[in-house]
């Protein structure tokens, strides 16, 4: 029997051998997959008590750009009630989001899956190697019937998951070809499945922001397509070094794949407004982003000074005030600047509909969906009033419950505005910006600019 690392310390405390603490990793990474597997059952079972009404009150996930939705799981596995994952994902830490892939992925693996599910449960299988699979098989397009995802189980529990994201691709996409899943692509070789699906897409990942300023886009293009922007950016680098440019080529064909960007859009508005430009070359500004970057600010006499370093809205990543600088001189770059709004001050109005200065400063203030654990942006979120607003109490005669007013507004993402509005969940706002949290099931969250932490359930509630 392997001890613990406590035990061996209690032991002897110097005596702690490079066998003995190989042998307690593998416990811990045994006991660690066993655990994970374990909580996929457990969503499973969780799923399972909580069937929704209606197809219309099932989970599912949106579809950008579009509106439809896709369900969390595949064809022939249960539906789910959608206000039954934020319980779960608070309880144990994680987003709606997160906690609606994670049921997805147990009932996708333990209903259309089957035997990769079981070698999961054996220890066979970590749970994140059939969780990859459940995520490709659930959102593949077009959809794969049961027969189909039994099809690939049988693939991939034959190597026991031991199976990378291209042979997954691969395989998915023979499954297409031989289930008929597909019309067939007339441009296509029918002896290679793979073409069936068409893998081009750009994709600028606008979520995650880098301390340094920089976003990551992927592509996967037509091959002679990706030789000519391969070729352009080569020859934009070398002129950059050319006119004495110091900085390393990956930078540079970064810098080239912008300005390529920027001279299409140049050109783009230039067309459409007649050559009225406003630049010396009668091109208008190209770069138009409204780019949310705050810093912080003191008086030095009678000049204003920023701090180095400030926090951009987009991604919640640090900026630099030199970056921010560069864009601001770049000849191609139109700049707008926001007022700025004091988040100390009480804002409000008689009215119900929320005017747009009392929005931005609820949008600066709580920074995202302020539910436990949601990162959604604030600016893509509903502003909710925290206690109702009452639109019968002014002709009644009676003071207003819920103002529209600072101290009363959050906010929301529009599902958890939702599940606010129609479930059992109930908040309050006891600081401003600090709001307290309580489930269906009693459990307690505090989420403030820090982020979210767990209420002790032995504490008794503050009272307003």
């Amino acid at each position: 029997m392997i001890e613990t690392l406590e035990q061996v310390e209690e032991r002897v405390e110097d005596d702690l051998s490079a066998t003995d603490l190989l042998a307690l990793a593998r416990d811990r990474k045994a006991a660690e997959d066993q655990a994970a597997a374990e909580l996929l059952e457990v969503a499973a079972r969780w799923a399972d008590l909580h069937p929704p009404e209606s197809i219309h009150s099932a989970a599912a996930f949106t579809v950008p750009g579009c509106e439809g939705e896709e369900p969390i799981a595949g064809e022939g596995c249960p539906l789910v009630a959608e206000f039954c994952v934020a319980e779960l994902g608070a309880v144990l830490g994680i987003s709606s989001t997160a906690a609606k892939k994670l049921i997805g992925h147990a009932l996708e693996l333990r209903h259309r899956l089957p035997r990769l599910w079981a070698q999961v449960q054996s220890g066979r299988v970590p749970s994140w190697r059939a969780r990859l699979v459940a995520e490709t098989t659930i959102h593949s397009s077009p959809a794969l019937t049961m027969d189909a995802a039994r099809w690939i189980d049988g693939q991939v529990a034959a190597v026991a998951g031991r199976i990378g994201t291209a042979q997954l691709d691969r395989l998915v996409a023979e499954t297409i070809k031989r289930f008929e899943l597909a019309d067939p692509d007339p441009a296509a070789d029918p002896e290679d499945g793979y073409l069936s699906v068409d893998p081009r897409h750009v994709t600028v990942n606008k979520e995650d922001v880098h301390y340094a300023g920089t976003l990551h886009v992927e592509a996967d293009l037509d091959i002679a397509d990706a030789l000519d922007l391969d070729q352009a950016l080569s020859h934009n680098a070398a002129a950059q070094k050319a006119l004495g440019s110091t900085e390393t080529l990956d930078v540079r064909r970064a810098k080239a794949l912008g300005d390529l960007a920027r001279t299409q859009t140049a050109l783009d508005l230039f067309s459409q407004g007649h050559g009225t430009g406003h630049g010396e070359d009668g091109l208008p500004a190209a770069r138009e982003v409204v780019v949310h970057a705050h810093f912080d600010a003191s008086v030095v006499g009678e000049q204003t000074v920023f701090g180095p370093t400030g926090r951009m809205e987009n991604g919640q990543r640090l900026v630099l005030l030199d970056q921010v600088t560069g864009w601001c001189g770049d000849s191609r770059t139109k700049v707008t600047v926001k007022p700025v709004i004091d988040l100390n001050v009480e804002l409000s109005t008689p009215a119900y509909e929320i005017p747009d200065r009392i929005r931005e400063q609820i949008v600066l203030r709580d920074r995202t969906c302020v539910f436990p654990w949601c990162t959604r942006p604030a600016r893509r979120c509903d502003v909710d009033h925290v206690v109702e607003f009452d639109h019968d109490a002014a002709a009644e005669g009676r003071p207003q419950p819920g103002p529209t007013a600072t101290h009363n507004l959050a906010a929301l993402c529009r599902y958890h505005h939702r599940l606010k509005t129609h479930s059992a969940w109930t908040y309050r706002m006891v600081a401003p910006g600090v709001f307290e949290w309580t489930s269906p099931h009693g459990h307690r969250y505090r989420r403030d600019r820090t982020g979210t932490s767990r209420i002790d359930e032995r504490d008794p509630p503050e009272r307003p």
